[in-house]
């Protein structure tokens, strides 16, 4: 089955074409992060604007680059939620239309079990059961894969996501946005023991996530020694130690806590397999240090290639291999605040009642 898919939630305007939901036959992106940089952030009415301008030159492209003609797609596919609803309503009603005037099917797709079945394009072995660590701008999950559309949600951030932790102390040091990859490029020179960032410890014991206290920490730190960073020194290679030490130290603080609550959740339920998915997934300092543990604890480790860890459309053609169809396209709309859990319930009841799963 070839699926013909849309992604908009954020700031990539992306379409591809993937073929039973492990091989890729096309994926196309055009990025806004130039354009958001100079705001420091993304602007949700500029992604908006811009994703109307792009996407029909992108699923133009995306339709080119796989070689093929309408007749030879089967069914369409769109992220439907998380994301900026304004990107997702233009996403999911360019999409919508599509599929009415093609008369094709249209799943609509959870933007963090796409992001999660990135892994299936890369290794076409992978199946449920298995953990993921899901981690990206706006979430940080820790999540035990039952089935395919079955998912338990572990360990979730209390308050800012991975990705927000990075951000926000790139925009402290004057690195501007995206600030994951600016700190991790900086980052690999430096040393991660030069600063003694806290660990947080949750009252609970909970395997959940907190990087408020630790992002504290980073400020006053970044205060104290007074750090303030050129971008366009950074961006030709040249800083101070001190920068370096700090971006090491800081990224380490983020990352081990990340690695060793998604290792402990592996080991607590005797799970094996642990799939990493997310923007954040393209951070070296955390693909290093999952693969040295998961060595350690004997779990095998998934992770895709970093063009596929970013947002795109390969993904969700991925996922939507394993969706069922919704009854017409009325029946669901774009949600900015969907749940994965709650999706994912939606998903299994639909299964249930087109008699495609027992229940127990």
């Amino acid at each position: 089955m070839k699926i013909l898919a849309i992604e908009s939630s954020c700031d990539e305007t992306a379409c591809a074409v993937v073929e039973d939901g492990r091989t890729v036959l096309s994926n196309v992106i055009s990025s806004q992060a130039d354009l958001h940089h100079l705001f420091g952030g993304v602007v949700p009415e500029i992604a908006s604007r811009k994703h109307v301008e792009a996407i029909v030159p992108v699923l133009r492209s995306g339709l080119a680059e796989a070689g093929l003609s309408w007749p030879d797609i089967d069914c369409l596919a769109v992220t439907c939620g998380p994301g900026l609803v304004g990107a997702l309503l233009v996403g999911v009603s360019f999409a919508k239309g599509l599929a009415q005037a093609l008369n094709k099917p249209l799943i609509p797709v959870h933007h963090l079990a796409a992001h999660l079945a990135a892994n299936y394009l890369n290794s076409p072995e992978l199946e449920p059961p298995f953990m993921a660590l899901i981690v990206s701008g706006g979430h940080s999950h820790i999540v035990l894969v039952k089935d395919y559309c079955d998912f338990e949600v572990l360990a979730r951030t209390r308050d800012d996501a991975a990705g927000e932790a990075f951000d926000k102390i790139s925009r402290a040091l004057g690195l501007g946005y995206p600030g994951g990859p600016l700190i991790d490029a900086i980052a690999a020179s430096g040393n991660p023991e030069a600063v003694a960032f806290p660990k947080t410890r949750l009252a609970d014991h909970s395997l959940d996530f907190s990087f408020s206290g630790l992002k504290t920490a980073a400020l006053n730190e970044l205060n104290r020694q007074q750090l303030q960073a050129d971008p366009e020194a950074v961006k030709q290679g040249r800083y101070d130690t001190r920068l370096a030490d700090f971006c090491s130290s800081y990224q380490h603080a983020v990352v081990s806590e990340l690695a060793s609550h998604a290792v402990t959740a592996c080991s607590a339920l005797g799970v094996n397999r642990l799939a990493l998915a997310g923007g954040v997934a393209a951070n070296h300092g955390l693909r290093q240090l999952l693969s040295r543990l998961t060595v350690q604890n004997e779990i095998s480790l998934f992770i895709p290639p970093v063009q596929l860890c970013t947002d795109n459309a390969a993904m969700v053609g991925a996922m939507a291999c394993y969706c069922p169809q919704p009854p017409d396209l009325d029946s669901w709309d774009a949600q900015p605040s969907l749940d994965l859990e709650d999706w994912s319930r939606e998903q299994t009841q639909a299964f249930i009642q087109r008699g495609r799963l027992a229940i127990s």
